[in-house]
């Protein structure tokens, strides 16, 4: 078995989880929770950067990070099902993914900026600053042509809007129908999108 280290509510653990579910690998795979906030915790060993997610593999290699974990994926199931192997739609694709994955990094950090500091402590310029990377993020999105394919940069894109929902209330939905259009369509069509929802 493959040994997936992640949290239920981190939007790159959900990514690889989606990403294994759509590929048909996600039997294959056992899922540990991890703890990053534990400094004795097995996976500062498994990954020295002591990140979520990291994936074990049956030879006790570790792949990480997310990006590298759907990739290694889309190999074990055959190349070319979730990251297109064609470079017209392989690096639109890949593009999405970056934006994405962006959007939910700077989100988080936001996110730990409140966990990890006191109030009076908490850098509002620092906040301010991510916060711009999530609304330029979404507006490059919201324009982003989007044709109903299931690949790395649409799994991605729906994992970092579900993110911003668990954790910021759905503020984004009021000024990107079309993000939400897509969202609503992806949850429709991608039944793993539901089953990997966190429920605090």
């Amino acid at each position: 078995m493959l040994v997936l280290r992640s949290s239920p509510a981190s939007p790159f653990g959900r990514k690889v989880r989606i990403a294994a579910h759509h590929l048909g690998l996600i039997d294959r795979i056992d899922i540990v929770a991890a703890d990053t906030t534990d400094p004795n915790e097995i996976l500062r060993q498994q990954n020295p950067l002591g990140k979520i997610p990291a994936l074990i593999l049956e030879d006790g290699t570790v792949v990480y990070d997310s990006r590298v974990i759907v990739d290694y994926l889309d190999h074990l199931a055959g190349g070319g099902k979730i990251i297109p192997a064609d470079a017209a739609s392989r690096y639109p694709a890949l593009v999405m993914q970056a934006l994405a994955d962006g959007i939910a990094d700077a989100a988080l950090l936001q996110v730990y900026e409140s966990r990890w500091r006191e109030e009076g402590q908490q850098s509002v310029t620092w906040k301010t600053h991510q916060q711009g990377k999530v609304e330029r993020g979404l507006a490059a999105a919201e324009a982003l042509p989007v044709d109903g394919a299931v690949h790395v940069g649409t799994i991605a894109l729906a994992c970092a809007l579900g993110y911003l929902d668990l954790r910021f209330h759905g503020a984004w939905r009021a000024t990107h129908p079309n993000l939400v259009a897509f969202l609503d369509d992806f949850a429709a069509r991608v039944p793993s999108f539901e089953q990997t929802r966190f429920k605090s």
